[in-house]
C-alpha cells in the first residue's frame, strides 16, 4: 500500500525547477526511495485500522481541520494515495499551497461555491463568457447562490457584503476572450478571485502568480490530454483547500484512484502536448485568417491549442464535413476537436445571454490536438469547400473586420484582417 504519498506536500524548495521538469517528477520525488519508478495505484475503499481509539482521533480531526489525516487513509473519500500524487503535482504546476481533485470540474467548481456558501457567502460576480455549464450552475441558482453579470470594469461595483467569490474564465470558453488577471484581482478587493485555467494551463499562465485566489481546471481537458479520464481539480491555498476537503467528503464527489494515475501521468507530458498542439492552432489561426469563407478568427494572445472562428456559411455543415477532425464535445486531447457552442457546449445558456457573450450561431470551436498541420488544414478546407460555406460580395463590414491583433498571435497575410484576440461582451465543454 502507498501510504507514503497520503502525507506528500507541496515542497517550496522545488519552485526553482523549471516547469518541464515538475511536470515529470511532481508527486513522483519519493518514487525511488521507495524502490519504485511508475507511481502505483491503490484501489483500496477501505483500510484496516485495529485501534479504532486512534481511528476516532483521526476522524476528529479531520472534521475539525479538513487535514489530510497522517498515516495510512481511512475511507477512500476522505483520502487516497494515489490521488495525493496527482493534487501535489498540480499545486506545484500552479505554485498553490494545496490542490483538491474531484471527480469532474462541475463537481469541483460546485464544491467551491458550497465552501463560500457555508459561511453565508452565496454572491458571486461573473464575466461572461464561461463554460455554459458553469453559468448555468450561477444562474439557475441550483446551489442557492445569486450571481451578478457584469463586463470586467463592473467587479468592483458589484461586490456586495456576501460577496463570495468573482469568478472569471481567460482565455474564455468559447470565444477565446483575455482578462487582465492582475486588474481583476485588484478589482476584487478582499473577495477571492477564481479563475478557471482549463483552456490555458499552468503552461501558458499561473493566475495565482497574478493575485488569484483559486484555480479551477477540468482536468478532463489538457491535465489528462487523451480523451479518457474525468476529473476536476482546485489549486489553492491549504487553508481553503482544508475546506473543499470537508466538502468533497460530504458531498461525495471524489476522484477515482485510476482517474488520479491518468492525471498525473497526464501531467507528465503536459509541456510538451501544449506546446506542439499550440503551434499548429497558431498556423490554422493564420490560414483561416486569410481564408474568405472564414468571417473572423479568435486565436488567444497567450498562444495556446483552442481556435474559434465564425463562418459565412452555414457551420453544422462543417461539422458535418470533416473527415479527419472529430465532430466532438470536449477538448485538450491529442486528437483534433471540433464542435458547434451554440448547439452543445452553450446550449445550455440562455440564447440571449449566449450572443450577448459573442457566442454566436456561426461560431465554430476547435481544439487542436498532434496532428500534422497539413493534414488538419487539408480537412478543414473540404469541410470549408461545400458551396454554402462560400460568402457573396464581401465587405469590410460584412466580414466582421478587426484589426486589433493581441501580441503572440500569428501574422496576417494580406487578406487576413480579421482575428480577434479579444472578444468583447460581457453546456460539456
Amino acid at each position: 500500500m502507498d501510504t507514503e504519498a497520503s502525507s506528500l506536500t507541496p515542497q517550496p524548495s522545488f519552485r526553482s525547477r523549471a516547469l518541464a521538469t515538475e511536470a515529470v517528477h511532481a508527486g513522483r520525488d519519493d518514487l525511488a526511495s521507495l524502490g519504485l519508478h511508475a507511481a502505483p495505484i491503490d484501489l483500496s475503499t477501505t483500510y484496516p485500522s485495529y485501534d479504532s481509539r486512534g481511528e476516532a482521533a483521526r476522524i476528529d480531526a479531520f472534521a475539525a481541520t479538513g487535514a489530510r489525516p497522517d498515516g495510512p487513509p481511512v475511507y477512500a473519500r476522505l483520502d487516497n494515495p494515489t490521488t495525493a500524487r496527482f493534487e501535489t503535482a498540480l499545486a506545484r504546476l500552479e505554485g498553490a499551497g494545496s490542490a483538491v481533485a474531484f471527480a469532474s470540474g462541475m463537481a469541483a467548481f460546485t464544491a467551491v461555491l458550497l465552501a463560500r456558501a457555508s459561511l453565508g457567502l452565496r454572491h458571486v460576480v461573473a464575466v461572461r463568457p464561461l463554460y455554459g455549464c458553469s453559468d448555468h450552475l450561477l444562474g439557475a441558482g441550483l446551489l442557492g447562490t445569486e450571481v451578478t453579470w457584469t463586463d470586467p470594469a463592473g467587479i468592483a461595483d458589484a461586490i456586495r457584503p456576501d460577496t463570495g467569490l468573482v469568478m472569471v474564465e481567460t482565455p474564455a470558453n468559447p470565444t477565446l476572450a483575455e482578462l487582465d488577471i492582475r486588474a481583476v484581482a485588484h478589482a476584487c478587493g478582499s473577495v477571492p478571485l477564481l479563475v478557471d485555467n482549463t483552456f490555458a494551463t499552468p503552461v501558458l499562465q499561473r493566475p495565482l502568480e497574478h493575485g488569484a485566489r483559486i484555480v479551477l481546471h477540468s482536468a478532463t481537458k489538457y491535465l489528462g490530454g487523451h480523451g479518457d479520464v474525468m476529473g476536476g481539480v482546485v489549486a489553492c491555498d491549504e487553508e481553503f483547500a482544508a475546506t473543499l476537503r470537508q466538502v468533497r467528503f460530504a458531498t461525495g464527489g471524489v476522484l477515482h484512484p485510476m482517474a488520479g494515475y491518468l492525471l498525473l501521468r497526464g501531467l507528465s507530458t503536459l509541456p510538451v502536448r501544449i506546446r506542439a498542439a499550440s503551434s499548429s492552432a497558431a498556423e490554422l489561426a493564420r490560414r483561416l485568417s486569410a481564408d474568405p469563407r472564414v468571417a473572423r478568427v479568435h486565436y488567444p494572445g497567450i498562444g495556446g491549442a483552442m481556435v474559434s472562428f465564425e463562418v459565412f456559411g452555414d457551420p453544422h455543415r462543417i461539422i458535418a464535413g470533416v473527415r479527419l477532425i472529430t465532430p466532438a464535445v470536449s477538448l485538450g486531447s491529442v486528437d483534433t476537436l471540433i464542435q458547434h457552442p451554440a448547439s452543445i457546449s452553450h446550449r445550455i445558456v440562455g440564447e440571449g445571454d449566449r450572443r450577448a457573450a459573442g457566442v454566436g450561431d456561426r461560431l465554430l470551436r476547435m481544439s487542436v490536438g498532434l496532428e500534422d498541420v497539413e493534414d488538419l488544414w487539408a480537412d478543414l478546407c473540404q469541410a470549408l469547400s461545400d458551396r454554402s460555406a462560400v460568402p457573396p460580395v464581401r465587405s469590410a463590414a460584412a466580414a466582421g473586420t478587426s484589426t486589433e491583433r493581441p501580441a503572440g498571435s500569428p501574422t496576417p497575410s494580406p487578406r487576413a484582417g480579421r482575428t480577434a484576440g479579444r472578444v468583447p461582451g460581457p453546456a460539456a465543454r
